[in-house]
């Protein structure tokens, strides 16, 4: 553990370890998107009359540099940070990940994930196993093709995403955990698909109840498919019984099939919150961190990392220092908030620039 700096010039004499936050959550989870751009433009994510041909993408420029990066990482590390994942937009996007992955690969402890629509991952499986990337997660909302368009509002096929999961596997990547994201009414009729298709692959799918994230999704409580009639719907026919967390702070509930075929996971964040549990900081592709899912505002790590008006940016240590005094004060449960009517006014960032 690096000792940290108090001052420009002093060094205390003990290492400082992120501290629990004021609800008594300690940081293990640093999600980073990559970049904010992306292929699809799922409805629930980044709907077309928001993000169409007029919208300005954040500059290659003002993104944090896979040095950058790593450098963050490592602080990260340092605090007690376990578990990575690399997320967007649609990471695949940014050039050369892989070498991302490998610069990341090299800070001892860590675990290292990334999210994908898969769509680009038939081609960059091979290498980012090679490079060191521990697992993946694709996002999938059905198998029904007309559907897939109709919630990707992509010009890529379903194909090419089931090619992308085969390629995952045969490059080592098993089990994946494929999330759906359930929309009454839209896609909600895929549920069962989904799990015949799934059952006996050693692949995990996790359904998502629809989120209130960001602004432009025009979130309503009626298109939310709870965690209780997703479960009562697989269950009917193929009986279910619940098991317990890998680890604390997980943030799906885990179900296997009682037959043997494997498991599946719910993440309903919108009916049965985890708040409590969150051990989670994000930062977005241009170096804001941000404590919460559904934050209205971020803190500005770039300027720390890069410095400004010539002078130098943080050391390591100070950086240590301001991250631990972030996550100290962090108070966040908006979750929790939501359900009892009180949750904070103010625009919430978008999915795709801080990754779901």
């Amino acid at each position: 553990m690096r000792r940290i700096a108090r001052d420009d010039d002093a060094v205390s004499a003990a290492p400082v370890v992120a501290p629990h936050d004021r609800l008594g959550r300690p940081l293990r989870d640093l999600r980073i998107s990559i970049t904010d751009r992306c292929n699809f433009r799922c409805t629930y994510c980044m709907p077309r009359e928001r993000f169409g041909r007029e919208h300005a993408f954040l500059p290659r420029k003002s993104l944090l540099s896979f040095e950058e990066i790593t450098h963050v990482a490592r602080v990260f590390a340092d605090l007690g940070v376990e578990k990575i994942r690399l997320t967007g937009g649609e990471p695949l996007l940014r050039k050369d990940v892989p070498r991302l992955v490998a610069m990341l690969a090299g800070i001892p402890g860590l675990e290292l994930t990334l999210t994908t629509n898969a769509a680009l991952l038939a081609r960059q499986a091979q290498a980012l196993k090679d490079a060191g990337l521990d697992r993946i997660t694709v996002s999938l909302d059905s198998l029904n093709e007309t559907v897939f368009h109709q919630m990707s509002d992509s010009d890529f096929s379903l194909q090419e995403v089931l090619q992308g999961i085969e390629a995952a596997e045969d490059a080592g990547f098993k089990p994946l955990k494929i999330n759906m994201v359930v929309k009454r009414g839209v896609n909600d009729g895929e549920i069962l698909d989904m799990v015949r298709h799934f059952r006996h692959s050693g692949h995990i799918l996790r359904f998502i109840e629809y989120m209130d994230v960001g602004e432009t999704n025009r979130w309503r409580m009626d298109e939310v498919l709870t965690a209780q009639e997703i479960i009562a719907r697989i269950d009917a026919e193929y009986p279910l019984e619940a098991i317990g967390a890998h680890y604390p702070g997980e943030v799906a509930k885990r179900w296997r099939y009682r037959d043997g075929g494997g498991e599946i996971g719910i993440i309903a964040s919108v009916t049965q919150t985890f708040c409590h549990e969150c051990t989670r900081l994000r930062l977005s592709p241009e170096g804001k961190l941000f404590t919460c899912l559904f934050a209205t505002q971020g803190h500005d790590l770039m300027t720390r990392v890069r410095g400004v008006n010539g002078k130098a940016g943080d050391s390591p240590e100070q950086l240590a220092t301001w991250v631990s005094t972030i996550w100290a004060d962090r108070g966040d449960r908006y979750s929790e908030l939501r359900q009892t009517g009180l949750a904070p006014a103010g625009d919430k960032i978008e999915m795709s620039y801080i990754g779901g």
